[in-house]
């Protein structure tokens, strides 16, 4: 079978879905031709990247949009020859998802029963199309290496307000006066029109005179030993798919606990919960406060909740019989 892979966001989550796809079927990738021409550009341009497109289509059995965005937009508007599948992340969901024509369409991966929820409610006639399949890490990468407790808080983010970074500096630095053994480690680099948010954070620590308690990381390239750094991952986001920096951290031992964004109780028990600031802190004293042997438990049931849910290479196989199922369609 000929499938073709559309994309032109990041790579992140596809690379282990892209080598399982290939092992299966003749895969080839999308890739624009622009020309820089002095006159007509804008136009000759769009007029290539629709012909392109068409021929992309009509080359393959069904055509996998790792995103939901602009590429897809285009195609659903165009006449259909071919299966066409996509997942859907996130923020596509709130730029794009108006602008596509979801008839032309065959299948929508959504990455939480949350994220299902949320888009059959506004696209009501598209339900039978979704299937749920999760954000996953690669879990021999990620391997479970629980180590003895150390006090080290972490996040890993993109530096962007939605991530609420300066929140969980706020938190720390009151639970820090308490338990002054602490420490918060913050990895991620800034974010795309978001250039002045990690100097306020540093800033904020400045202030505070915590300088000696919070280290930052900036980009941090090989996550799986950052995670060995700390105890317990912070997810603080008002809104996320399905967070896979949290998944990882579970994967490696880290305990995890997190703002009630949508979806994130398909992943971590009611303990591990919080909405406000004031809870948050309730939540890590629970845990600080728990006999190293609980500690342990609590890292191994976390790990087992990856392996159920979350594993790569379980979940590659999930969207590659559902992108056999569009072309059988």
């Amino acid at each position: 079978m000929k499938v073709g892979i559309a994309i032109e966001e990041t790579w992140q989550f596809l690379y282990e879905i892209h080598e399982h796809l290939q092992d299966h079927h003749e895969v080839s990738l999308f890739q624009r031709r622009p020309l820089n021409l002095p006159l007509f550009n804008t136009r000759i341009n769009n007029y290539r990247y629709q012909r392109d497109l068409a021929g992309f289509l009509q080359a393959n059995d069904v055509v996998f949009f790792e995103w939901a965005s602009q590429l897809l937009a285009t195609v659903s508007h165009m006449p259909k020859t071919c299966g066409i599948v996509t997942r859907l992340h996130r923020y596509e969901l709130y730029q794009w998802a108006d602008k596509i024509n979801w008839d032309a369409v065959d299948k929508i991966i959504l990455v939480s029963k949350s994220k299902e929820e949320e888009f059959s409610q506004r696209f009501p006639r598209q339900a039978e199309k979704i299937e749920v399949v999760y954000e996953a890490a690669d879990l021999e990468k990620f391997q479970f290496n629980p180590r003895p407790f150390g006090g080290d808080i972490g996040i890993l983010c993109h530096l962007r307000p939605r991530k609420r970074v300066y929140e969980l500096i706020l938190a720390f630095y009151e639970l820090v006066q308490e338990r002054p053994s602490l420490h918060l480690h913050i990895g991620g680099g800034d974010a795309l029109s978001f250039h002045e948010y990690p100097i306020a954070l540093e800033r904020l620590v400045e202030k505070l005179q915590i300088q000696d308690k919070v280290t930052f990381y900036g980009n941090v390239e090989d996550p799986d030993a950052w995670y060995q750094k700390i105890d317990i991952f912070v997810s603080n986001g008002y809104l996320e798919g399905l967070q896979v920096a949290l998944i990882e951290a579970m994967a490696s031992g880290c305990y995890a606990i997190s703002h009630r964004w949508d979806g994130v109780e398909e992943l971590l028990p009611e303990e591990a919960l919080y909405y406000s600031e004031r809870q948050m802190l309730d939540v890590l004293r629970h845990y600080l406060d728990l006999s190293d042997t609980d500690k342990q438990q609590k890292l191994l049931d976390f790990r087992q909740i990856v392996e159920r849910q979350c594993d790569v290479h379980q979940n590659s196989i999930q969207i590659r019989e559902i992108i056999e199922s569009a072309a059988e369609r």
